[in-house]
């Protein structure tokens, strides 16, 4: 039968073997860390660059890809120093208990985040362009040209505010819950245009009259 590794060694290193060892797997567990964090921060850079995704989207999701890694390498680096598995275990389900509860108690801001990162890339409308929400297709909603999208918010300047310069300020998340009628890069026609159009005798000649 083969001999273990450590019988050819001297009796004076199979002490430092249990120090080297772990080390030796610490220094790789830091390093690999490093690596993908460093790998996933490009492709996500190269993906933000591809898609035209603003810097307030990206930065937020390298944090969080940075912090995911730097949490998982320390879980790792302390299960090597000796931490019991069901010590770690008990710490991870409370923090993804607190985690779940932050989450449901913030989901309204998370859904609007989703959103804008929907609105980012699917682009169903885009700056300068004129929208309308409607709860359904026959009823008109809020309605103006697009002057803002950040991550929470998409700004309309009103369309049927006496006064000039008023915004609409309308949740990301109700853009999807909305049909949503879009005039590219133009404004809006105004209702007295709409009712006009769709009148049965708007553009034709009456008849004449005997």
């Amino acid at each position: 039968m083969l001999r273990p590794f450590t019988s050819y060694l001297p009796d004076w290193t199979r002490d430092w073997l249990e120090i080297i060892v772990p080390g030796l797997q610490i220094l790789l567990i830091l390093l690999v860390a490093w690596l993908l964090q460093y790998l996933l921060r490009r492709a996500v850079s190269r993906v933000g660059r591809h898609y035209l995704l603003p810097i307030e989207l990206t930065m937020p999701l390298k944090g969080l890809l940075r912090w995911t890694i730097m949490l998982a390498a320390l879980m790792l680096v302390l299960e090597r120093l000796g931490v019991s598995a069901t010590v770690l275990w008990t710490a991870f389900t409370g923090f993804a208990t607190v985690g779940a509860v932050a989450f449901f108690a913030a989901w309204s801001v998370l859904s609007n985040l989703f959103c804008a990162f929907l609105i980012f890339t699917v682009r169903p409308y885009r700056l300068g362009d004129s929208i309308e929400l409607l709860d359904v297709a026959e009823k008109p909603g809020a309605r103006g040209r697009v002057v803002d999208i950040n991550l929470l918010y998409t700004s309309l300047e009103d369309s049927d505010s006496p006064t000039p310069g008023t915004l609409l300020q309308i949740p990301n998340a109700l853009i999807f819950q909305r049909v949503v009628r879009r005039w590219k890069g133009g404004q809006a026609p105004t209702p007295a245009a709409q009712a006009a159009s769709s009148s049965p005798a708007a553009g034709q000649t009456p008849p004449p009259s005997l």
